[in-house]
């Protein structure tokens, strides 16, 4: 039996946190903030359970929780980014390594089935998922928390702008302002290149093979044939690492210098924020292979666009549900 406090019971919260996830994510840029996000969003919805009066729907109530979670989390807070926001990028040589900046600095991956809502319609779904790419919550991270708020709930999520205004606390015509606002910030760093990415396109056949083609390269470490695979001017980055790499000379040039280690690496497949994704594990000298990076894999066209590995493998492979070593496979 659900354990309940007045007229609610724990699963009328747990119904919306899938959805409370993938709002929180959008807001924080981290998957492991919105964990926090939404668990401290479930308690104080738990403690103040006895004074919901039903005024609004539960989903609602949880929202606004969850929106005052974040901007308190916000508050003071450096905005977290992806490398190729932050500075130009770096010649492919071991010395690009030394500015290496902490976990809060970073827009981290979340697991496409941590946030898909497969209750939607096919079009719904398709800007869902383009919500969660990494160059768009990257460029979330520019604006202004209620701005940010704003954004989500109107242009994701389907809200009215009166339903907003309600959750803010605020009046139609202002939230129509702070829309105003997120949108030309968004068109400004569009046109600078900052938030632009590959567009979404289902995983056709076409596809799938450019992404075995992948994998084979990559396993067998053929770089000629991994850079073949890449547009011209592609970009590669390894956060927690500043450092970013763009074009097929330099990508192949750090493949073949100093990312040479890599040589010998399995990968595993899964999905990040609507992209291919993969568990990249590296060969040690105990012939075990063990986690160094999640690559997410972002497809244009028919070749590659961008390649970013995920080093912080302590937090982000559980949360795949990833292995913590291949003996064999």
């Amino acid at each position: 039996m659900a354990l309940s406090t007045g007229a609610l019971a724990l699963s009328d919260f747990e119904n919306h946190r899938r959805e409370l996830t993938g709002y929180c994510y959008r807001m924080l840029g981290s998957a492991f903030d919105a964990d926090d996000a939404v668990q401290e969003t479930m308690v104080r919805a738990w403690k103040a359970s006895d004074s919901f009066e039903g005024r609004s729907s539960v989903r609602t109530w949880l929202y606004r929780i969850a929106t005052n979670v974040c901007t308190d989390l916000l508050r003071g807070r450096a905005r977290r980014a992806l490398p190729m926001d932050l500075g130009p990028s770096c010649p492919p040589v071991l010395a690009s390594l030394e500015r290496v900046l902490g976990d809060e600095a970073w827009i981290s991956p979340i697991a496409d089935a941590r946030v898909a809502d497969t209750g939607v319609d096919p079009a719904e779904q398709v800007a869902m998922r383009e919500s969660v790419r990494l160059a768009f919550i990257a460029a979330l991270q520019r604006l202004p928390a209620r701005q940010r708020a704003s954004l989500i709930l109107c242009e994701v999520l389907r809200w009215q702008a009166a339903e907003v205004a309600d959750l803010l606390g605020t009046s139609v015509a202002a939230v129509n302002s702070s829309l105003q606002r997120a949108r030309a910030t968004l068109s400004a760093l569009e046109s600078e290149g900052l938030s632009a990415a590959p567009s979404l396109a289902p995983v056709e056949a076409e596809q799938r093979e450019l992404l075995a083609a992948y994998v084979e390269a990559f396993e067998s470490y053929d770089i000629e044939r991994f850079v073949s695979l890449l547009h011209e001017d592609a970009l590669q980055s390894m956060p927690p690492f500043a450092m970013w790499l763009r074009g097929l000379s330099d990508i192949g040039a750090w493949m073949d210098g100093p990312g040479h280690e890599c040589a010998g690496s399995w990968l595993v497949p899964t999905s990040a924020n609507s992209c291919a994704a993969f568990g990249q594990y590296r060969l040690n000298s105990d012939g075990v292979h063990r986690p160094w990076a999640l690559q997410v894999v972002e497809i244009s066209g028919p070749k590659i666009a961008r390649i970013h590995s995920f080093l912080d493998i302590e937090r982000i492979f559980p949360a795949f549900g990833l292995p913590t070593e291949l003996a064999t496979r």
